[in-house]
């Protein structure tokens, strides 16, 4: 990142009333109690847990003075651990049994220059004790718990160097997180820098410091805010990010402090610990919070799964404009399962309207009431509101103290109050003049402010490169080293508190701009032209070759009279930034214009004028069909045969031509009315034409296609095209189109052929159409409708009904079935022999019913008793197969039941002989 440099000059310091996060790693909320007692919960550093035991830690440095000897400083260097009060066992395990021992090693390649063993600057076991149920907002299974905090110092004196210092402290191990990937031997190491001469020519450093901060647990799934601020002693600017993760160096859980039990290494390097999806460096929490680079509160909504999670912050140390430093603090911070009802707001001042906007800065869902108080009496009922994010309009302008007070479902309130200053209607803006980079640009501050006094102006100018392209004067020059788009930013404040930001583009030519409307061009030899420039500053042509009545060389838009072909060139210089350009003017002494020979088209159509002339000006007569009178190339479309004329000018030089355009109609095409047939039916067309020619398409449907009046027999529907032709001027076709529908095939079913007994009553079932017509009416209970009953006498033998089928537009269809009349009543006949032979005849050995109404069954059994076949489904029989292989010749048994149309059931047993 880099911010703005003017900003990061100022130190951020941001104050908070009811919640005093930390840059440690977990938030507490400082409640007020009904009491007025204030819970202060000591976490410390961060709930970084190395080993077993160390919950966190920084390490930083102070510059004490110079050296002893020369281009040497004197350091003190310090190492602040923290450690959970309920942590036991192992080597080390005690803060009062720690030795940290630090690394310093050239930046540049991370190698080895020296080592500190650093010196406890406590005694005893500092401690610090947090009572868990000491705040009755906070309800949950995690709590306040207790940490204790120790530091240790040393001195050494460093010499400069090009590259500058990195300060290592490593630890074996680091304890389980939710968001990176930590295997058995993942550590963790602190470092810190100490910036060279190529980053900090003059001068020193003393790096930063995390403030330590009361602390407690961050609640899952609620808003929070988490100042990881810091402090310099040298008033650098600081900026904030997220950052990596750095493993630490091998060792073991006996040799937990491995610079200390097995020395310092020659060499190093800085492992990043891979982060899990979806957390990055960047986003060590999610993307729903993140950190502000300017104050370095972390806030956001805390993630939905409790436990553990690695987060680095770094602090960049900004000096003139310029990085100089990073400094870096690794921790864990716990997220809990609690919810913590509390309220904070924060000072803020109102610039764009009377209107504001307010919510509760801390969430919860334990929170049951909202009471806001807005200090302004002037709004009268206004002043107050229950709402959870309330707007309020002020009805001054001014300094109002606002309260918030929230009531949670367990009786506990907290408040919150914070200045508002209102003071509307401030708005940043700025206007920049200049040119090139070679001459400097102008700045004027345009802002306004209604209320109070502009008194504040911070201007970045835009170079990524160079440090000294700031001001803050209200209106300042700066001259650009290149060319280029810059960004260009005012950051402007007034009297009341108020602060407004503006950013512009500006282009930074490397030129002046010239602007010329035309750069070639065309007169006649006894015509003068102006030449035409634009732009800023002073101008300056000259010709090739020299025309001698060129005389006023020095305004932006001389008049020329060339006889010849001549170039003239324009410098402009604007303040020292020169361009140059040039306009040739090409002289004719004559001119002429052609725009065709006599054509023709069809009446509607458009054709394009291909006007050849050196001419710059034209008139067209008549104007009539014309798409422009004075265009070179005009759209024509005449209703009629007509002759134009143009007239072309080259200044003084004209000349003349002329065309006939020739307009016919086009050819007329009647396909004809549409048509509806039936299926398999015809239908004659009938077209007609003016025109020299026709043709249908298609054709293969159609009897005596080459006629008007062709017959059509589609089977599905079909476009018949006509198309009419025309010789002469307007040989284009016309096309019209006959459709000629289809309506479906009728499939009329009056039914399969059957076997009744006399005067036996038989259902028939036509289908396929809307109405039906059965023929003959003999022995029928109706002829019109499609199911209608027939019983026929002894004295027939059999009769064939038909039927005719129609659908609702009048198409129709015929089927016929035939009924024999068996005269014995009701039985099941069964053949006595057949011959499966594939010769076609007597292949199956089916049952014959005879005023049946359903088959129970036929079954066929060898002479073993072995059924090999059985059906109930009439008209069904046995092939001679059984498990699909031909049965031998022999006689068979068969057995059958069907149920005569009375419903009385009827047996029939007998053998049958099957021939091969």
């Amino acid at each position: 990142m880099n911010p703005l440099k003017e900003r990061k000059r100022q130190r951020f310091v941001c104050t908070f009333t009811a919640y005093t996060p930390t840059i440690e790693g977990v938030a507490i909320p400082l409640i007020k109690m009904k009491k007025g007692l204030l819970l202060v919960a000591l976490l410390c550093c961060s709930v970084l847990s190395f080993a077993t035991h160390i919950a966190g830690g920084e390490l930083f440095y102070e510059r004490i003075g110079p050296g002893s000897s020369a281009n040497t400083d004197q350091y003190r260097i310090t190492m602040r651990l923290f450690r959970q009060c309920t942590s036991t066992g192992g080597t080390g395990a005690l803060l009062s049994q720690e030795t940290p021992r630090i690394g310093i090693y050239n930046t540049q390649g991370l190698s080895l220059f020296n080592s500190l063993v650093l010196t406890a600057q406590f005694t005893g076991t500092p401690s610090i004790q947090n009572d868990p149920n000491a705040n009755p907002c906070l309800t949950g299974s995690d709590k306040i718990a207790c940490y204790e905090v120790g530091t240790w110092s040393g001195t050494i004196e460093l010499p400069k160097n090009d590259g500058g210092y990195t300060l290592i402290w490593t630890r074996y191990t680091r304890r389980d997180a939710l968001n990176v990937a930590i295997g058995t031997n993942t550590g963790g190491s602190f470092i810190t820098q100490i910036p060279g001469t190529n980053a900090l020519p003059s001068g020193f450093n003393n790096s930063a410091q995390f403030l330590i901060r009361d602390t407690a647990v961050i609640c899952k799934s609620t808003n929070f805010s988490l100042n990881f601020s810091a402090t310099d002693a040298d008033g650098d600017s600081l900026a904030y990010k997220f950052g990596s993760a750095y493993d630490g160096v091998a060792g073991s859980s006996g040799t937990p402090d491995p610079f200390n039990q097995n020395g310092v290494p020659a060499s190093i390097s800085l492992t990043n610990i891979p982060f899990n999806s979806p957390y990055s460096p960047a986003a060590p929490l999610g993307t729903t919070v993140s950190i502000n680079d300017q104050t370095g509160i972390i806030s956001g909504i805390a993630p939905a799964a409790t436990g553990y999670y690695v987060v680095v912050v770094i602090a960049e140390e900004w000096r003139n404009g310029v990085k100089i430093n990073e400094h870096r603090k690794d921790f864990t911070l716990k997220i809990g399962d609690c919810t913590v009802s509390s309220a904070q707001i924060d000072p803020i001042t109102v610039c764009s309207s009377f209107t504001s906007s307010f919510a509760n800065n801390m969430s919860s869902i334990g929170i049951t009431g909202y009471f806001w108080n807005f200090g302004d009496p002037g709004s009268g009922a206004n002043n107050t509101s229950t709402q959870p994010t309330p707007s309020h309009t002020f009805s001054d302008t001014g300094r109002f103290n606002v309260k918030l007070i929230v009531t949670s479902a367990g009786g506990c309130t907290d408040s919150s109050s914070a200045t508002v200053s209102v003071y509307p209607n401030f708005n940043a803006g700025f206007i920049a003049n200049g040119n090139c980079y070679q001459s400097p640009f102008n700045f004027i501050d345009t802002t306004k402010s209604t209320y109070g006094t502009v008194n504040s102006w911070r201007w970045d100018f835009g170079e990524t490169t160079l440090s000294d392209d700031t001001s803050i004067l209200k209106n300042p020059s700066y001259k650009y080293s290149s060319a280029g788009t810059r960004n260009v930013r005012l950051i402007v404040t007034c009297s009341k508190g108020c602060i407004d930001t503006v950013n512009k583009q500006i282009d930074v030519r490397a030129n002046p701009v010239l602007n010329l409307p035309f750069k070639d061009t065309l007169i006649c030899s006894i015509d003068q032209l102006p030449l035409l420039a634009q732009g800023t500053g002073t101008f300056s042509w000259t010709s090739a070759p020299n025309d001698p009545l060129f005389t006023t060389r020095n305004i932006p838009n001389p008049v020329v009279t060339p006889k010849d072909t001549t170039l003239y060139i324009v410098t402009l210089n604007d303040n020292g930034c020169v361009k140059t350009d040039t306009i040739t003017v090409n002289v004719l002494d004559f001119i002429t214009v052609d725009i065709g020979p006599d054509t023709g088209i069809c009446r509607t159509d458009t054709i394009l004028m291909k006007t050849v002339s050196h001419a710059l000006s034209y008139q067209w007569t008549p104007a009539t069909g014309l798409s422009s009178a004075t265009a070179k190339s005009p759209q024509v479309f005449p209703n009629v045969t007509t002759t134009y004329s143009v007239k072309a000018n080259l200044g003084l030089c004209p000349a003349y031509d002329t065309i006939t355009i020739q307009v016919a109609p086009y050819p007329v095409a009647n396909a004809g009315s549409d048509a509806m047939i039936c299926y398999g039916d015809k239908v004659q067309l009938h077209a007609s034409y003016n025109g020299t020619g026709y043709a249908w398409s298609p054709t293969n449907t159609l009897q005596n296609p080459t006629s008007l009046n062709p017959i059509a027999g589609p089977q599905k529907t079909t476009a018949y095209v006509f198309t009419a032709f025309s010789q002469g001027i307007c040989p284009k076709p016309k096309s019209d189109t006959a459709w000629v529908v289809v309506r479906p095939q009728v499939k009329a079913f009056a039914g399969n052929d059957t076997i009744v007994t006399a005067l036996q009553p038989l259902q028939l079932n036509a289908t396929g159409g809307a109405t039906y017509r059965w023929t003959p009416p003999f022995g029928l209970s109706a002829t019109n409708i499609g199911n209608p009953i027939a019983t026929l006498p002894f004295t027939v033998d059999s009769i064939i009904y038909r039927v005719r089928a129609t659908d609702s537009a009048g198409c129709f269809a015929d089927d016929d079935m035939k009924v024999i009349v068996f005269k014995t009543g009701a039985d099941i006949f069964i053949p006595t022999a057949f011959t499966p032979n594939g010769d076609g005849n007597n292949e199956i050995a089916r049952p014959v019913l005879v005023g049946m109404q359903q088959l129970v069954y036929f079954r066929v059994f060898n002479r073993w008793g072995q059924m090999v076949y059985s059906t109930s489904e009439p008209g069904k029989g046995w092939d001679g197969t059984f498990g699909g292989k031909d049965q031998p010749s022999g006689t068979y048994v068969f057995a059958a039941q069907a149920v005569d149309y009375t419903g009385k059931p009827v047996f029939k047993k007998g053998t049958l002989v099957l021939i091969r």
